[in-house]
């Protein structure tokens, strides 16, 4: 009876230990994996975003504006205007605040959407295959909800500097220190319903369209993977359908964003639509700056679905050796 007590607990050990050493690997890889996607989500935005600031700063300036004569000739002499007054550099103004908003919001964006699909992929029994549309619409609104959610006030820092001249704000520090001492704390959140109103459409169409059309290739071409090029195309494509959609909220949110040093008052999504509609016509005021929007909109969402792609697939080559491709 001795003998059989004193074994009963070293046959158990034997037993769980090869379980409880699976536990902390599993949980290895999944921090890995996150990480890879945080990393790739960053480096994703800040290309992308730097790429096309001077069209992104000049593209707000447009939306702050009442004017109505504004066009895509018009936005490059404005490119061209601030260049020769202000120095090469002013073009990119803001961005260093774009930088501060888009790195956490293109590694949450992105880190998110890989695990909503994940989720979805578990719920409805997809565990490794591509979602099914409607799942694959939710993941990419879920994803950009997230991200805008978390990153919203640094949106709002990044479009007064965008509109304000270089002597009003030394700083992003100096624009929360004054807008929180002269306006409030609230005005940093001014513009975030129509912000989240926005995000669903164009992050779900974003997310959906450039999965689908991978989708298709990889059923059409026999290929696994489409080339980078191609990549570009399809983010290109997923940036056109997305920013088009949301685009007359993007509107709204620049215009109550931007109010508080523009001499405008918009208490309300509705009433800032009916101000712009009444002053400046349905067409010319919420769909203003769209045409730039159509040339910076698709390089933006290629250059940064292209990097993200081929940095996860680069980290996983690095960690696991060749042939694990996304």
């Amino acid at each position: 009876m001795g003998n059989g007590v004193r074994e009963g607990p070293v046959e158990f050990q034997r037993d769980v230990e090869p379980i409880t050493a699976r536990i902390p690997a599993e949980d290895n890889q999944e921090k890995k994996k996150v990480l890879n996607s945080l990393m790739s989500g960053a480096l994703a935005g800040a290309v992308a975003k730097t790429a096309v600031a001077p069209l992104d700063r000049t593209k707000i300036m447009f939306q702050g504006s009442s004017r109505a004569d504004l066009s895509l000739q018009e936005a490059y002499r404005l490119i061209y205007h601030t260049y020769l007054n202000e120095g090469f550099w002013s073009l990119w103004r803001g961005n260093s605040a774009t930088m501060v908003r888009v790195i956490p919001y293109a590694a949450i964006q992105f880190c998110a959407h890989e695990e909503y699909k994940q989720i979805l992929g578990n719920y409805y029994g997809f565990q490794g295959k591509a979602l099914t549309p409607f799942p694959r619409f939710i993941a990419g609104s879920l994803a950009g909800t997230t991200a805008a959610m978390v990153t919203y006030p640094l949106d709002m820092v990044r479009a007064r500097m965008a509109v304000t001249p270089k002597e009003m704000y030394s700083s992003i520090v100096h624009v929360f220190i004054r807008i929180s001492r002269e306006e409030g704390l609230k005005t940093l959140y001014r513009g975030f319903t129509p912000t989240i109103l926005g995000v669903i459409p164009y992050a779900g169409l974003s997310f959906f369209t450039y999965e689908t059309l991978k989708k298709v290739h990889a059923e059409h071409s026999g290929k696994a993977q489409p080339s980078p090029p191609e990549r570009l195309l399809f983010g290109a494509c997923a940036g056109l359908i997305g920013q088009s959609a949301s685009y007359p909220l993007d509107v709204v949110r620049r215009r109550m964003q931007t109010a508080g040093v523009l001499g405008h008052t918009y208490s309300s999504i509705l009433l800032t639509m009916q101000e712009i509609v009444r002053e400046e016509g349905l067409i010319r005021g919420l769909y203003k700056g769209l045409s730039m929007n159509w040339v910076k909109g698709p390089i933006a969402v290629g250059i940064s679905f292209t990097t993200f792609d081929l940095t996860q697939i680069l980290l996983r080559k690095l960690q696991h050796g060749p042939g694990l491709e996304r």
